[in-house]
């Protein structure tokens, strides 16, 4: 998945001289505050860190209550998605209008309608929603599923973000790991060509609001056959 970075940061960590008994303890609390908050200095979201303090010695600076600051040096590993990146989420809600997941456990997404390729389409099965793509029966979404889709945006504030299941190389996990490269081979996107051109003609082909059923020059020619032996 995309959007996860490592980064090795420089501090300095300010502490109040009440906490010069216990100096790691302060540092990590400090720390922890950023965790799973967006945070402008790093470009993301801090998910994890591993420090190591650069000096024993720490500097005390001037005033009414003489803070101490402390070098170290920290591992983090951020969360920075950005536009046409591809994030992996868990399926939580799914409804006609829309797919909810949740990503790493802690960030919204949501993929609105407009946003989903007018290959998978919504249907009820057993009570509850699914959607499901026109051309490949196995590919199937639905509460629980994993899906990947791309990123177009990202709201800082409560870490909520917007996605898109457009691109062909979205959707479910499970689905594009194990058939999506032989998908794309040459003979299947023939193969997926026909298919599509045969569904669209079946939606267009209709008669009092129902769909009528292709027929072939072979079946046609076997109809007649059938008919003329009837009528010897």
């Amino acid at each position: 998945m995309e959007g996860l970075s490592k980064s090795v940061a420089d501090l300095i960590v300010y502490e109040h001289p009440s906490q010069s008994k216990d100096v790691d303890k302060a540092i990590l609390r400090e720390l922890s505050s950023l965790l799973f908050k967006y945070s402008q200095a790093f470009d993301g979201v801090v998910l994890a860190y591993s420090v190591e303090p650069q000096d024993k010695c720490a500097r005390i600076l001037s005033g009414v209550h003489p803070y101490f600051g402390v070098r170290l040096q920290a591992n983090m590993l951020i969360f920075s998605p950005k536009p046409n990146m591809l994030l992996e989420g868990k399926v939580v809600k799914l409804t006609r209008e829309s797919i909810h997941c949740i990503v790493l456990g802690f960030s919204s997404a949501i993929v609105t309608d407009e946003n989903i390729r007018n290959e998978l389409k919504y249907k009820s099965k057993h009570g509850e929603g699914v959607y499901v793509s026109r051309y490949h029966k196995r590919h199937v979404i639905k509460v629980g599923a994993v899906i990947r889709f791309v990123v177009k945006s990202l709201d800082e504030e409560i870490l909520h973000i917007s996605g898109s299941l457009i691109p062909a190389n979205t959707g479910s996990v499970h689905w594009l790991d194990k058939y999506y490269a032989d998908a794309g081979t040459d003979s299947n996107k023939k193969a997926r060509r026909q298919t599509e051109e045969e569904v669209e003609m079946q939606e267009q082909v209709t008669e009092g609001g129902e769909t009528l059923p292709l027929v072939n020059d072979h079946e046609v020619k076997r109809s007649k056959k059938r008919r003329r032996a009837e009528d010897q």
